[in-house]
Parts: structure tokens; C-alpha cells; sequence
């Protein structure tokens, strides 16, 4: 009876993980998503405000010390993005990465697609579109703009009509300079210029040509109408992002802590800020000898919007004189060498911070460079996962020796251990005592066996964040049906891997490589000594079975590297036991899951 029970206490165990795991990760994603889903589908028609209850300085004139853009511009119902792009006369943009138009109303970055990347692994899908009209549903853009009062005249902002100066279509070769001038004759030049990539740089020069000074306060914003579609999960930080000052740290907000409160930073010097997705972000670097205020807003009057935005101090212009500012506008992909790139070359303090390297970054960040090491010689990330695998496994050689010896000779200890469990029979006390005093005189480390598998936890989750956050890893394919190793494996064993005419619910898409994943993790569980104890004996043999479940979920390439590392461990263990002197026992322990137990005597 003791054993059934121990037996039926493990199955229990094993079973409230599984549920753990789908009512507390699955579902509050999938409720999520429904939540995201119809806000995207709420149709408002009222023009927002912002959530302080401040009149919107952008949709007008506004004084120097006046309010900061706030929310959406369209008072209408929202439109489609083709109407809206051909509601206002615009400049082409097109390079290596990017393809889309500025708005000549509001000289705004508004209409942006990534030439690069697709919806899905198939190349004929639609491109990423990364910004899209104020007046659509899916509105997000990047305007620079000047308030100023109205004895300065109307500054740049949302509404102004920009005039093409020169240029037609804005490349990495040939950029684009656009002018307006005010009704008191202050003029504003604006040249706009692109690298090949996915920098844009913003330099204005204003000459007073009034009779008076002019006192004017630059400022920047990022906008969107809506959230990601898709929820962010816990390995990555989506929403609202910036290192603001020359000494300040990262600063992130979630959409839903903005939601509750305004975000508004103390004023700083350098810096950047922004908002961030997964894969892709949106950010101003704002001139860095003037000092600014960052704030990070919530509008939900009308189309609910996020905005982040930096407002610096006024610029005062004499007559006759003129001055000249720059902004960085970085809109793409957050490609690792490149954000690195950029932060090095244009001085931008810990940009490279806009990728999540999370808290262990020390080990994500070098795990990720030797992954993009080896993928460009081995040309597949797949490959270079395993060969990885290979590396850490070498790094770990020593320690991993010295606990698989230790091992080895708990093996040695086999005939010892029965003879005294024959002597204390059902006095667990007695029997755990006495096993104690033999580990201690064989100096034995009786949980040898665990620490192949703790010492690799930290590696797991660091490339479990290197696979789930960095771009480089979206859409890389593996070999057969693994086309993308940042997705799942998208087959599943319940309707047999496809040859059945049915999908399968999420929770039962057990696919390929975590089938293989789990057989070579009981293969593992099986190299170590059955634990004297029968319901720690039951979790050890469960337990393959609820990773199996757990990891399906999991990136292919998180998957595919505890499926290799398994393999690799297993054969380690074995040549170092053989070493020692020690019986591989994997089979016998396998097979004694199958003999028929013997009766206990009365």
C-alpha cells in the first residue's frame, strides 16, 4: 500500500505542474491576447487628450512652456492605411532596409515598412510594417517638431504643411531637405538623412528673420494607437524604454504601469528613449547638449494611444541669427551588431541596452556572441546551437568530471546500500542514518547525480532568452520540418505528425524534438542510481514525461540544445563511470521499470 501511495502521490505531482503550467502561463497569455484583440477592434471617433486633462499643444499653436503632442490627430472615424497615405502629399523613402514616405504634414516618420523581414517564414509574405498614419487604427509614428507663442509665430508641429526643397526620394545616397517658414519670417530647414539600415537622422537649422527674438522649445515624441498584438510574456520587455542622462540607468515601463500612471523623468542631458517590441523599436535621440524632461504618457481619450516624449529647454534666437539641432531617430530591427554599432559610433549611451539582455546579461550577451560566432562559419543557427552546446560542455569538463566520479563510485556502493536496506527494512530513519554514515566514510556526495542538470539551468535560460529575443534567431531555419527556431515544433505526436486530417489543440502539440528531448532525458535520469526513497524513485521517472509537456511550448532551438545536451551528458557519464570502474547500468535500469515487482511477505 505505502508504494501505491508514493506511486499515486507522484502521478498527483506530475500532473499539478502540467495544470500549473497551463492556468498559470497559457491562459493568462490567451486572455491576454483576447483582451489585445478587441481593443485593436474598438472604434472611437473622438480625438484624444491627454490623461492629465491638458488641452493637446501639438494639434495647434501652443506657447514655448506650453503643453507637450499629445495623442492622435484624426477626430474621424479611422481609416484604412491606403487612404490615409494618400490623404497628404509625401517623400519616398527607400533603401537596402526600409521602404515608405514621410508625411510632408508634420515632416512625420509615418508610413514605414522593413524590407528584410516577413510576416511569416514564407518570403511571399507582407513585410513587417513598423509605422503606419495617425489616422489608422494601427496609427505609430516619430515626429520632431517646435512649440513656440504666438508672438513667435507657429512652430513646426503635427499639422504643418513642410515644403520639398530638394531631393525626391530620400536613400542612403541622397537625402531630403524640406523648409517651412512662419507668418513672422522665422524659417525652419530640415535635411533629413539615412544610413542603409535603420538611422535617421534629423538636423534643423532656424533662421530669425524677424524683428524680435524668438524663444522656441524643441521636442520629440513616438506615438502608437495600440499595443503589440501578440502580449508580451515574461522573458522580454515590451513597452516603454530610454536611458535618459549621461549617467542614468535603463528606464522601462510596461504599457500597463503607464496605463496607471504618467512617467515623467527629472531633467537630463544625452541620452535616448523610446518604445520597444520584441523584435523591432522605435527611438529619438534628442539633441545632447540641451537638457530635457522625458515623459512616458497614457492617452485614452477617443483612440487610446502611448506616447513617449522629451520636451528640452527653450532656445532663444536672436534677430538675424540662426541656430542648428539634431535629432537620431533609430525605427527597425534591433539587429545585435548593429544597435552596437550604432551606440559606438554616435556616442549614444548604452543603446545597446534596447535589446532585453535581462538580468544575466554576463551570460546571455557572451552566449549570443559565440552563437553568432559559430553561425558564420557553420552558416546554419541550428548548427551553431549545437555546436554550442559542444563549448559549454568543454567549459563545464571539469566540474562535470568530479560529479560524475563521485557518481561512479556511489555505483561502487550498490552492494553496501542493499545489504543496508535488508538490515533496517521499513525503518526509514535507521536506513537514511546509516546511508549517511556510508557516504560520509566513502566521501560520497549523494546528490552527485543532480548537478549535472542544476549546472545547466543557468545556460538553459540564457539561451532561452538569446533564442526568444534576439532577431537573429527569428525565422532561422534548422533542417526538415523546423523552418523557424524561435517557434515550436509545429508538429505534434496526437495527430501523427500530420498524417491525420486534423489540428491539434495547443496544449497537445507535442512535436518531434521534444519526443526526442524527453527519451534522452530518461535516458539520463535512468544513468544515475534509483533513489532508495519510492517517491522520490516515481518524480525521477515522471519527470521527463512533464518536461516533455512543458518544453513542446518552448522554442524548436531551446528544445533541439537540451535534447543534444542530454545526448551529450549521458555519453560523457558513461565514459567517466566506465573510468572509474563503475557498471554503465542503463539498460538493467530500464528494464527493471518492466519486471513484475515481488510480493511483499506477510
Amino acid at each position: 500500500m505505502e508504494k501505491n501511495r508514493n506511486y499515486f502521490i507522484a502521478i498527483a505531482l506530475s500532473v499539478v505542474i502540467v495544470l500549473a503550467w497551463q492556468f498559470l502561463y497559457m491562459n493568462p497569455r490567451m486572455e491576454a491576447q483576447r483582451r489585445a484583440d478587441e481593443a485593436q477592434q474598438a472604434l472611437q471617433g473622438e480625438a484624444p487628450k491627454p490623461a492629465n486633462g491638458e488641452s493637446p499643444g501639438a494639434q495647434g499653436t501652443g506657447t514655448s512652456s506650453g503643453t507637450l503632442p499629445g495623442g492622435t490627430v484624426a477626430a474621424q472615424t479611422p481609416v484604412t492605411r491606403d487612404q490615409a497615405l494618400e490623404k497628404s502629399k509625401r517623400v519616398q523613402i527607400e533603401t537596402p532596409a526600409l521602404i515608405g514616405s514621410i508625411n510632408l504634414t508634420g515632416a512625420r516618420f509615418d508610413d514605414l515598412k522593413l524590407r528584410e523581414y516577413h510576416e511569416t517564414v514564407d518570403d511571399r509574405s507582407p513585410l513587417i510594417t513598423l509605422f503606419s498614419p495617425s489616422e489608422t487604427t494601427d496609427g505609430y509614428f516619430t515626429e520632431i517638431g517646435y512649440l513656440a507663442g504666438p508672438e513667435v509665430g507657429a512652430g513646426p508641429v503635427g499639422n504643418t504643411q513642410w515644403t520639398v526643397a530638394s531631393g525626391d526620394k530620400l536613400t542612403q545616397q541622397t537625402p531630403v531637405t524640406l523648409t517651412y517658414t512662419n507668418e513672422k519670417g522665422v524659417t525652419f530647414t530640415r535635411t533629413i538623412s539615412v544610413d542603409d539600415h535603420y538611422l535617421l537622422t534629423v538636423a534643423d537649422k532656424i533662421e530669425n528673420k524677424s524683428g524680435g527674438a524668438v524663444t522656441l522649445t524643441p521636442y520629440g515624441r513616438v506615438l502608437r494607437n495600440n499595443k503589440p498584438a501578440t502580449p508580451a510574456v515574461w522573458v522580454v520587455f515590451e513597452g516603454f524604454i530610454g536611458v535618459l542622462g549621461e549617467a542614468g540607468s535603463l528606464n522601462e515601463h510596461t504599457y500597463a504601469n503607464i496605463e496607471k500612471e504618467q512617467y515623467t523623468n527629472p531633467k537630463a542631458t544625452t541620452g535616448w528613449l523610446g518604445i520597444t517590441d520584441k523584435y523591432w523599436a522605435a527611438t529619438i535621440v534628442p539633441p545632447q547638449a540641451v537638457p530635457y524632461v522625458a515623459r512616458f504618457s497614457h492617452f485614452t481619450t477617443g483612440q487610446a494611444s502611448y506616447q513617449a516624449d522629451y520636451k528640452s529647454d527653450d532656445v532663444v534666437i536672436q534677430p538675424g541669427q540662426s541656430t542648428e539641432l539634431k535629432n537620431l531617430v533609430f525605427a527597425g530591427a534591433k539587429v545585435v551588431p548593429l544597435i552596437s554599432q550604432y551606440e559606438t559610433n554616435n556616442a549614444i549611451p548604452q543603446f545597446n541596452r534596447l535589446i532585453d539582455w535581462g538580468w544575466f546579461y554576463f551570460i546571455t550577451k557572451p552566449m549570443f556572441q559565440l552563437m553568432d560566432f559559430l553561425f558564420r562559419h557553420v552558416g546554419n543557427f541550428g548548427l551553431a546551437i549545437l555546436a554550442t552546446t559542444v563549448v559549454v560542455k568543454a567549459l563545464f569538463f571539469p566540474l562535470a568530471n568530479k560529479q560524475y566520479a563521485s557518481m561512479a563510485n556511489m555505483k561502487r556502493m550498490q552492494p553496501k546500500m542493499e545489504e543496508l536496506k535488508a538490515k533496517h527494512g521499513d525503518d526509514r530513519m535507521a536506513l537514511q542514518q546509516a546511508m549517511m554514515a556510508l557516504y560520509k566514510d566513502e566521501k560520497i556526495n549523494p546528490i552527485a547525480g543532480c548537478w549535472p542538470v542544476l549546472l545547466q539551468i543557468p545556460v538553459f535560460f540564457a539561451l532561452y532568452k538569446v533564442i526568444y529575443v534576439t532577431i537573429e534567431m527569428r525565422h532561422a531555419p534548422f533542417f526538415g520540418w523546423i523552418q523557424d527556431l524561435s517557434a515550436p515544433d509545429p508538429t505534434s505526436l496526437f495527430n501523427l505528425f500530420g498524417l491525420l486530417p486534423y489540428d491539434v489543440p495547443h496544449a497537445l502539440m507535442i512535436g518531434v524534438w521534444p519526443l526526442i528531448m524527453g527519451i534522452t532525458m530518461f535516458f539520463q535520469m535512468k544513468m544515475n542510481p534509483t533513489p532508495p526513497d519510492p517517491t522520490q524513485a516515481m518524480i525521477f521517472t515522471w519527470m521527463p514525461v512533464v518536461f516533455t509537456f512543458m518544453l513542446s511550448s518552448f522554442p524548436a532551438g531551446l528544445v533541439i540544445y537540451w535534447a543534444w545536451n542530454n545526448t551529450l551528458s549521458v555519453t560523457q557519464q558513461a565514459i567517466i563511470m566506465k573510468r572509474h570502474g563503475a557498471k554503465v547500468e542503463l539498460f538493467d535500469n530500464i528494464k527493471s521499470l518492466f519486471r513484475r515487482k515481488p510480493a511483499a511477505s506477510k
